[in-house]
C-alpha cells in the first residue's frame, strides 16, 4: 500500500458541492475543499474507503494517481510508460479506461483512452474490457492530463436498498444534500406529503439511526492491490448506530408508491423509525410531537404533465402548511419559481441551483 498521500476527489452532484464539503469537513477530511465539479482533500486508502462508506452526498470518490503535462499522444504514450501502475492495478483484474478532453491539444478522447488502456495491457498485463468493474479516468484539460482510478463503481446513490421506485425519484445522494441543507441533523421529525418511494423519510431515518449510507454495497476498490479485507471489515464495523427517538412521516395519495416507501423502508432497516400513509393534501396534518421540518419534491411541468393543474396543488400545500403547521420549516424542490411561488410562503435566500436529471431545479426553504 502506498504510504504517500495523494489527491482524492469527491464528484458531487453540480449545485452540491458546497454542502458535500461540509459534510466532508465534518467526518474528519479536514482539509476538503471545493473545486471544479466536485471537493478535494489529500489522503490514503483507507480514507477512500471511508470516504466511500459514510459520506451521503458523494457521487463517487476518485483515486488521483498521477498527473503531468502532455501535447501530444505519443508524449502521452511515454508518460503513461513510466507510471508504476503495479502499485495500483491488478495483473488479473480487468479494468476500463475512459478519457475526457477540454481545451488541449490532444482533442481525440478515444485516442487517449486506447493509448492509456494500451500501456496498461503491455506494462502491467491487466485485460482490457468494456465491461470491466474498474473504470481508470483520463482527464486533459488545458493540456494536462490527471490519471484517476473510480473506486467507487456503481454510483452510491445506490446505496444497495432501494428496488421500487416511481417515476422521476430523487437520488439518496441528492436528499441527504437536500435535508443538510434545511439544517435537518437527525434530531427532528420529518415529513413528505409527496414521497413517492420515500426517499426523503429513508434517508432522514438512516441519518438519525447513525446507519451508514455504504455498509451493504460492494466497491470498486476491492479491486485493487491496496484493498485490505481485513481493515476494510473493521471500518465497517466501526460504526455505532443508534436508536431515534422520533419518527419520520410519508404520506402520497398513490397507494402503490406507499407500499413502494414501505418495502424500500424495510430493506433499509428502517422500519421501526418511519411511518407511510395513502392520504391527500387537504387531509395532511402535523403528526403528534415536536415540530420538524416539511420536505417534499412536488411534480413539475417539465418533469411530469403540464403545468396548469400543478398551481392549484402547489396553492393547496401552502394553504395547508400555513393553517396547520406552525413552527415548522419547509423545503419544497423544484424546477418552476412560478410553483414554488404559488403556496404563498416566504422563502428564505436562494441557494444555487442543483441538476437534477438534466434539469436545473432548487431549493425553496421557508420558516412557518
Amino acid at each position: 500500500m502506498t504510504a504517500e498521500p495523494f489527491e482524492i476527489y469527491l464528484v458531487a452532484t453540480p449545485g452540491l458541492e458546497a454542502p458535500l464539503c461540509d459534510e466532508a469537513r465534518a467526518a474528519g477530511f479536514a482539509d476538503a475543499k471545493v473545486t471544479d465539479g466536485g471537493v478535494a482533500f489529500m489522503g490514503s486508502w483507507p480514507d477512500v474507503w471511508r470516504a466511500n462508506l459514510t459520506l451521503r452526498g458523494a457521487t463517487r470518490v476518485l483515486a488521483r494517481l498521477a498527473s503531468f503535462r502532455s501535447v501530444h499522444l505519443a508524449k502521452l504514450d511515454k508518460s503513461a510508460r513510466k507510471l508504476p501502475w503495479a502499485n495500483w492495478l491488478r495483473p488479473d483484474m480487468p479494468i476500463h479506461v475512459e478519457a475526457s478532453c477540454k481545451r488541449s491539444r490532444i482533442y481525440h478522447d478515444k485516442a487517449a483512452a486506447q493509448r492509456v488502456a494500451t500501456t496498461i495491457a503491455e506494462t502491467l498485463g491487466a485485460p482490457i474490457s468494456e465491461t470491466a468493474d474498474l473504470r481508470i479516468m483520463v482527464r486533459i484539460e488545458d493540456d494536462l492530463v490527471t490519471i484517476s482510478v473510480d473506486t467507487t463503481g456503481a454510483s452510491l446513490h445506490k446505496r444497495g436498498f432501494k428496488e421500487a421506485v416511481n417515476k422521476a425519484p430523487m437520488r439518496e445522494t441528492m436528499a441527504a444534500m437536500f435535508l443538510a441543507q434545511c439544517g435537518f441533523t437527525g434530531t427532528e421529525p420529518i415529513l413528505d406529503p409527496m414521497c413517492g418511494s420515500g426517499t426523503f423519510p429513508i434517508e432522514a431515518a438512516e441519518i438519525a439511526a447513525g446507519l451508514l449510507p455504504g455498509r451493504e454495497r460492494p466497491f470498486a476498490f476491492e479491486l485493487l492491490p491496496s484493498y485490505d479485507a481485513q481493515a476494510w471489515a473493521a471500518l465497517r464495523a466501526s460504526a455505532t448506530p443508534q436508536v431515534p427517538s422520533i419518527l419520520f412521516y410519508g404520506s402520497d395519495r398513490d397507494p402503490g408508491a406507499i407500499r413502494m416507501a414501505a418495502e424500500n423502508a424495510a430493506r433499509s432497516g428502517v422500519t421501526a423509525w418511519t411511518r407511510f400513509e395513502q392520504k391527500s393534501l387537504q387531509d395532511l396534518t402535523p403528526p403528534e410531537g415536536p415540530p420538524g421540518l416539511v420536505i417534499l419534491n412536488p411534480p413539475y411541468g417539465s418533469r411530469i404533465g403540464s403545468k396548469g393543474p400543478l398551481i392549484a396543488v402547489h396553492r393547496t400545500l401552502g394553504t395547508v402548511l400555513k393553517n396547520r403547521f406552525g413552527g415548522w420549516r419547509v423545503g419544497i424542490i423544484t424546477a418552476d419559481r412560478q410553483l414554488a411561488e404559488a403556496t404563498g410562503l416566504r422563502f428564505e435566500p436562494m441557494l444555487p441551483p442543483v441538476l437534477h436529471g438534466g434539469i436545473r431545479v432548487a431549493l425553496y426553504r421557508a420558516q412557518l
